[in-house]
């Protein structure tokens, strides 16, 4: 329910490190962004986008309400997504299709606002070709970081479509029944943006951007912790799971990037 999830987030506010947060930094330049190529511009189906992360030469992880159709709620067809990696400026790194996705077993697009959406809110794609160039170097994942923590989170925005951002310093201001609450800055179209433990001297993907939410006048992020979700989706691909959905699953129609938008499942929880 949406009430217990603002009840929590309430309770996690006291002793917030919002105060030491970086702010954003563009990546718009090729220096700015050598680090972060693995991190890309997902295009989904032509109408909207998110951000994803490559953390095999051919599985980009994301947030499973990227690949749902806010208005039909049905499913998008896996090949109508394009993973734009290092995307900045009208050009990526590398470009592929996607040739099938998983999302967590327990998710339901269509559940209420809970801690229980947002801690299943994740997505496994696997690209029809894997990514080989040298510039192009997946991220490794990391468990679940701890209250206090110093994080960071790379990703685009409707306010930043052509190039990412990164806020290399936020906090994990609390966690709880596999969601965590972070100060990090994110905006419509950083669902499913990596967000990063440096505690180990490189980066490590510990979350993905599920949700914005506002509370007591204090903007905060909601991310999934992916120890067991991650394990979860590759077990399903493994399966041979992920193609496009059947005659009976309804699919959401491509219309070319640039032309009016309708409303995709890319949107954030505004409690």
């Amino acid at each position: 329910m949406v009430f217990r999830l603002i009840c929590f987030l309430l309770a996690l506010l006291p002793g917030t490190l919002a105060a030491q947060d970086a702010a954003l930094q563009a990546l718009n330049t090729t220096d700015a962004g050598r680090d972060w190529q693995a991190v890309g511009r997902l295009d989904i189906n032509g109408a909207g986008f998110c951000t994803g992360a490559l953390i095999a030469p051919d599985l980009v992880l994301t947030a499973a309400h990227c690949l749902f159709d806010r208005r039909s709620k049905a499913r998008i067809d896996p090949e109508t997504i394009e993973f734009l990696a290092g995307w900045r400026n009208g050009r990526a790194s590398a470009y592929r299709q996607v040739r099938r996705a998983v999302v967590h077993p327990e998710y339901d697009f269509g559940d209420a606002v809970s801690a229980q959406r947002v801690s299943t809110d994740v997505a496994l794609l696997e690209l029809q070709h894997p990514i080989r160039n040298t510039t192009v170097t997946p991220f490794a994942t990391a468990g679940r970081p701890r209250k206090g923590d110093q994080v960071g989170v790379v990703s685009y925005a409707k306010s930043r479509s052509e190039a990412p951002a990164l806020q290399e310093v936020c906090a994990v201001m609390g966690r709880q029944s596999g969601v965590l609450v972070l100060s990090c800055d994110v905006d419509h179209g950083s669902s499913g943006a990596p967000i990063f433990s440096f505690a180990d001297g490189g980066a490590r993907i510990v979350s993905v951007v599920s949700a914005k939410a506002e509370v007591e006048g204090q903007r905060v992020a909601l991310g999934t912790t992916l120890d067991e979700p991650l394990a979860l989706l590759r077990a399903q691909l493994d399966a041979g799971l992920g193609y496009k959905p059947g005659p009976a699953s309804p699919l959401v129609n491509r219309v070319t990037v640039g032309q009016p938008r309708r409303d995709t499942g890319a949107k954030f929880i505004r409690p």
